[in-house]
Order: structure tokens, then sequence, then C-alpha cells
């Protein structure tokens, strides 16, 4: 099961007979000591309670609390407590994580959860800060010789530099002739580097025909309301 929670899911496409557990947003960030609001839908189960985990880049799921709607307050986890997290809900299905007067500690990837074994789940950033974060490097690559040989092949977007305030939580998304793609992406988790920075690699296998056609391709890379994109096509890799 804990394998399942802490897979970091980019995009979701809704399947018959599973859960769809949508969050937003998907990263923001909060300035020190202001507070931080987490919204969480449960899809279709409206009987179950909404189950908050955190998790720290490269460290375990912890639970935080559990929160169901006729109940007048949450059940906690280990080390949270009220005031400091606090959950209400808009809905049977719809629940709001809240986390006041909010440290840097608190940056983390947060995500609920629900009874079904069979979710499919969103998450959501928090990057806590008490100055503005950089914008962050980004770098294209084109698919190698090797896999241009076959009908698909894989586009890398590597992030680097991102500072250590900002935990390493940026989200990386896709863009295939200015339209989002979901499918065929992989992102890895941030991975620190030796001067305390992060670094991101994501993943896009694209159709080798559509590289032919010099579909443009672009990687965005979010911090809150700060982000970096790059654009590439075949035609710009032969100048």
């Amino acid at each position: 099961m804990l394998g399942t929670l802490c897979t970091l899911i980019t995009a979701l496409t809704c399947v018959s007979g599973v859960t769809v557990v949508t969050q937003k947003p998907p990263v923001v960030t909060v300035r020190k000591g202001d507070t931080a609001s987490l919204d969480c839908n449960l899809g279709t189960v409206q009987n179950s309670a909404a189950r908050w985990y955190k998790q720290v880049p490269g460290g375990v799921p912890q639970f935080v609390l559990f929160f169901y709607h006729p109940n007048s307050a949450p059940t906690y986890g280990s080390g949270f407590s009220s005031p400091k997290f606090t959950s209400n809900h808009q809905s049977k299905s719809d629940y709001r994580l809240i986390i006041n007067t909010v440290e840097e500690t608190d940056s983390a990837v947060y995500y609920c959860h629900t009874y079904d074994d069979s979710v499919k789940e969103e998450v959501s950033q928090l990057i806590v800060t008490d100055g503005d974060l950089a914008t962050p490097a980004v770098t294209l690559f084109p698919p190698s010789t090797e896999d241009l040989k076959s009908s698909r092949a894989t586009l890398v977007c590597l992030t680097s530099d991102l500072s250590q305030r900002s935990k390493g939580l940026a989200d990386v998304s896709w863009m295939s002739s200015g339209e989002s793609v979901t499918e065929d992406v992989s992102t890895s988790p941030a991975e620190q580097q030796p001067d305390n920075t992060f670094r991101i690699s994501s993943y896009l296998t694209i159709q080798t025909a559509d590289w032919d056609k010099d579909v443009v391709f672009t990687c965005k890379v979010s911090l809150g309301s700060t982000f970096s994109e790059k654009e590439i096509r075949k035609t710009s890799c032969s100048l």
C-alpha cells in the first residue's frame, strides 16, 4: 500500500472501477507564518474519511490526520496535532487540510487517501519560504540517435539548481504543440546534490513520427508562481 501512496502521479485518467482522488493546487508556495490550505476530492466516495499524509523528499510517509465529515474533530497521527493541523469539509467528498503558522519544516508532498485499495491519486506540494524562490534552470534534451531508429523515442527534461529552500518541490509538466500531455510521462523524485541544491529529471515518450513532423514539445517547471520552460523540435536541433 505504501508503495502506491509514495508514487507521485502527475496526471490521472478516470478508469472504470477505480476511485480517483484529486487534489489542488498541485504546487503552492506560502510565506513562513501564513496559513496553507490543500483541497482533496474523494471522487465517488462519500462515506469514508480523508486520510492525509506528509512526505519529505527522500523520507517515508507520515500519517498526519484522519477526518470524517460526521465527526467534530480529526484524529491525529504521532507528532501532529491541533491547532497547527486541522481539517474541514465542503461536502461528503470534498475535504481540506489546513496548516496554520507554517514553517519551512512543513515543506513537503501532501496527499489524501481513502479506504479503496484501487485508488488513483494526485498530490499537492507545499513550499514554505521566507523569501523569493529563484527561477529554476531547465534543460531539454532531444531523443538519442538510437531512440529515433524505433517507433517511439524519449525526451529528457532536466531541472537543476533548485535551491535548498525549495526542498526540491517543483511541478514538472509537458506540452505538445501547446496542448497538455499527461500520458507517457515519468518524473523522478528530487535528488539532492552535494551543493545542497536539488535536481529533477522528467521523461516524455513520444512517437518518432511526431518528431519527424517537427512537432514542438515543451517542458515547464513551476515553483508556485515562479516558472521556467523550454521548447524543443527537430529543426531546432538541426541548426
